[in-house]
């Protein structure tokens, strides 16, 4: 049993060991969420069952808090309303339940974030193309690829094909992403975006 265990344990060092070959993504997402923000917008978060589970956690840390103790941030995870994916599901088709969502929620100042660990899941890609027809921001957490690596505008891939590894390192990921979203609109020193420092503190807001 031991040896099953460090087998884990080093296969999980070594795929965080790869990620820093994605640290431009994670920051290019950090920049997009904050300016969401900035421009008054919310983040519509959606993925199937562990994911599902994902988009749920990644829009607590945002309606609640991570770290800080700061304004709520608007975040929906469109995993949630059993009414709406009952109906959709069973109207539409299952393909089809974040995709209408998305057509009926989302704005332009909006951001739209798809979850999925093999990238190809149909629901989630549908999602994401409705996004992209309406003209608003993507972003996809991934496994090593998929179709979703060639939709969204922002892709963060995690380089493995083992689903609970890749799993796992999405919420790491969303917690990175939680910190430094929170400093760029709560701290009191500046945010340097890209090539720009911008204002970090969003319309609306105050620094508590």
């Amino acid at each position: 049993m031991e040896e099953v265990i460090e087998f884990y344990l080093a296969e999980s060092e070594a795929i965080h060991a790869k990620l820093y070959l994605v640290v431009p993504q994670i920051r290019k997402a950090v920049d997009e969420i904050v300016r969401c923000y900035k421009r008054g917008g919310k983040l519509l978060i959606f993925g199937n069952g562990g994911s599902a589970a994902d988009a749920q956690h990644f829009a607590a840390e945002m309606v609640g808090r991570f770290q800080m103790e700061r304004k709520s941030l608007p975040a929906i995870a469109l995993t949630t309303n059993t009414s709406v994916l009952t109906a959709i599901g069973n109207d539409y088709g299952f393909e089809k339940i974040f995709e209408r969502q998305v057509e009926g929620l989302a704005t332009r100042k909006d951001l739209v974030i798809g979850i999925s660990t093999s990238g190809d899941s149909q629901n989630v890609v549908n999602g994401i193309q409705k996004a992209k027809q309406l003209k608003i921001k993507t972003i996809a957490l991934i496994g090593n690829n998929g179709k979703l690596n060639r939709i969204a505008d922002i892709v963060i891939p995690v380089p493995t094909d083992n689903t609970p590894r890749i799993q796992e390192i999405h919420i790491f990921i969303i917690h990175i992403i939680s910190e430094l979203v929170e400093r760029a609109l709560f701290d009191k020193t500046k945010y340097k975006s890209g090539s720009e420092t911008v204002d970090i503190i969003a319309p609306g807001f105050r620094i508590l």
